[in-house]
């Protein structure tokens, strides 16, 4: 009966031990890294440079970086050079119950002049280059069996027909341009090495299918014989790692602060309301005393700002912390400080003001828009 006894308690120890162990890993910081194409799908092809193998190149050395943090979980949609469907991908991601999904592959064309970097995020932007370079990525489904059956009738030919499909990118599309706009801050900081292109959008099927901030990030041309070089060094890929892994790291203190995930919650969107940070030092909008210069909701009608930044950091709202830009206006939201610049009713007008940000250097800033007080997407605005 005693030996029995201290077998339960031993017993229930251990269970307690790996309950605990099972808490602790959920709340790491999860990152899906997604390495392009592979096995039968080479992607882009110049000059014995291959896209597939330099893409899972990078992805490793990411993956190696962001393993040497304790609070950072690493999941991988690939490891080898295997084909693994773009759905499967994102299922990938969802599965892990990730924070972010990163997809990583090579650019090309056939001006072999063209060069740079570019990260994009999940969107109908109708610029043709935009829909041309999700044109290349998504015609790998048509390698899958029943893709026509699995992609709800998506034509790769057509990025188009996606906007008739359902899309969840609104959710986590503020977040998704946060990162994508960290991933090209640090490619700017290679110098000459990398012309970094800047954030874009475009409706890629393996953002389309991932339910959490995400990005795909072509890290240069494949087609470009200096810059092909480049991505298929071992020092070019290191600098593109380090690079890539730096944002993430950077998006993760952001939002999630110095140590897990479960700093503010599971995922960013659910940060404000699962996880209300109760400190002394939580700015209170309604008291403008205490916040001078927080924005106020509006009242009526469609209102367009631009978002410059996001930061868990406080800054002064004076021109020099912004680049000369002068009335820009602080929100507390999600936990996080949000910098907005501007104010109007048209949205031609809110497009110039966005403009002139972007050529002040704030390549990540975009438009959020009010309606009746409530925030509402820029098509619900424009409608």
């Amino acid at each position: 009966m005693y030996i029995s006894k201290k077998i339960k308690i031993a017993f229930t120890f251990l269970l307690v031990m790996l309950a605990a162990d099972s808490y602790s890993q959920s709340n790491d910081f999860k990152v899906t890294l997604d390495a392009g194409h592979g096995g039968h799908d080479f992607g882009a092809n110049y000059n014995g440079r291959i896209e597939k193998n330099i893409a899972l190149a990078i992805v490793l050395k990411v993956g190696k970086i962001l393993e040497s943090y304790s609070k950072i979980d690493v999941i991988y949609t690939r490891k080898t050079d295997v084909f693994i469907d773009l759905i499967e991908r994102a299922n990938i991601a969802n599965r892990a119950d990730s924070h972010i999904f990163v997809s990583i592959h090579l650019n090309a064309n056939k001006n072999t002049a063209a060069d740079g970097t570019e990260t994009y995020v999940m969107g109908m932007n109708k610029i043709a280059s935009n829909l041309e370079a999700a044109k290349k990525e998504n015609a790998v489904i048509t390698m899958e069996k029943d893709y026509k059956q699995k992609y709800e009738g998506f034509d790769p030919n057509s990025p188009e027909t996606m906007i008739g499909m359902t899309l969840m990118q609104e959710e986590y599309l503020e977040n998704s341009i946060s990162l994508a706009g960290k991933v090209e801050d640090e490619f700017a900081k290679l110098g000459k090495k990398l012309r970094h292109g800047g954030v874009k959008q475009a409706p890629f099927m393996v953002l389309h299918k991932a339910y959490m901030p995400r990005v795909l990030v072509e890290t240069g041309f494949i087609s470009n014989p200096v810059e092909g070089d480049l991505l298929n060094s071992e020092d070019g890929q290191n600098d593109i790692a380090r690079a890539i892994a730096n944002a993430i790291i950077s998006y993760k203190y952001d939002f999630f602060g110095d140590g897990g995930a479960e700093t503010f919650g599971e995922k960013p969107s659910q940060i404000l309301k699962e996880n209300p940070v109760k400190s002394s030092e939580t700015p209170e909008v309604n008291k403008p005393d205490v916040n001078k210069g927080i924005i106020k909701k509006d009242t009526l009608g469609s209102i367009y700002k631009i978002q410059l930044s996001a930061s868990k950091k406080k800054l002064a709202l004076e021109p020099k912390n912004f680049k000369g830009l002068q009335n820009v206006k602080l929100v507390y939201e999600d936990n996080i400080y949000k910098y907005l610049y501007g104010e109007t009713s048209d949205y031609e007008s809110a497009k110039n003001q966005l403009s002139e940000v972007k050529s002040k250097g704030y390549d990540s800033a975009f438009l959020i828009a009010f309606k009746n007080g409530k925030k509402v997407s820029i098509q619900e605005a424009i409608k």
